[in-house]
């Protein structure tokens, strides 16, 4: 089995190294599904972190129809991506029609060549996920990051199970979203998979902060303790 931990900070990056994860994917903004992370924290993910580097390539909140000038920054982020040295990045667009956007998705992955590439959780978004599988092994994605179309993957276990299997081995399904310690078991068991997808985070007190009213002084960050104790309850024989 494989672990991807979805980080947004060197720290996290660094703490899903000693628990024994196999990669992360980089982003920010996760609490409102994740955006590109800065050029900066690339690098020293890259650098520092430990684990091979998978970044999102997503220029702005909201909805996964692009315009030409998002799908130009989004090729920008890219080339970025590759220079700074990282092993993979994880895309998906739509149309207007609530499809797959192939000839989007067609011109991102030619960008990323080189790169190993995921989908993510816009399939959850499109209208027939198996018509959408269908697409993404056709344009050559390795890995599929997905919920089941469900608010999170243990619900959409019985959707993942399906697509596993309809992979036949051409691509990699890997749950993610919602997946802890109680429900990584009963997901994987059911739906098949062999790679997962999670933060393992917690709140973390950054003690005094400024005068300035209204700072927070608590902020999320990947736990190495929590981290482990997931990949063992799913690695370790009961």
């Amino acid at each position: 089995m494989h672990f991807e931990i979805c980080v947004t900070s060197l720290a996290s990056t660094q703490a899903a190294f000693r628990a024994g994860a196999h990669r992360v994917e980089l982003c920010s903004a996760l609490d409102n599904g994740g955006v590109t992370p800065s050029a900066g924290l690339i690098r020293a993910c890259v650098e520092q972190g430990g684990l091979p580097v998978h970044v999102l390539i997503r220029p702005r909140e909201g909805h996964f129809r692009y315009d030409e000038r998002e799908i130009a920054v989004m090729l920008a982020d890219i080339a970025f991506c590759r220079e700074a040295g990282a092993a993979g990045v994880v895309i998906g667009a739509l149309n207007a029609a609530g499809d797959l956007d192939v000839p989007v998705m067609r011109r991102l992955i030619d960008a990323a060549e080189g790169l190993h590439v995921t989908c993510h959780r816009a399939f959850d978004y499109a209208n027939d996920p198996f018509e959408a599988l269908d697409r993404l092994m056709d344009l050559g994605v390795q890995r599929l990051l997905t919920s089941g179309q469900a608010p999170n993957a243990h619900e959409g276990r019985f959707l993942l199970q399906d697509l596993v299997t309809k992979t036949l081995g051409r691509m990699q399904v890997m749950p993610g979203g919602g997946l802890n310690a109680e429900n990584i078991v009963e997901t994987a068991r059911i739906s098949g998979a062999v790679d997962f997808h999670f933060t393992g985070k917690v709140a973390k007190d950054a003690g005094e902060t400024s005068a300035l009213p209204g700072l927070e002084s608590a902020y999320w960050e990947s736990d190495e303790t929590v981290i482990k104790n997931i990949i063992s309850r799913i690695t370790t024989p009961a």
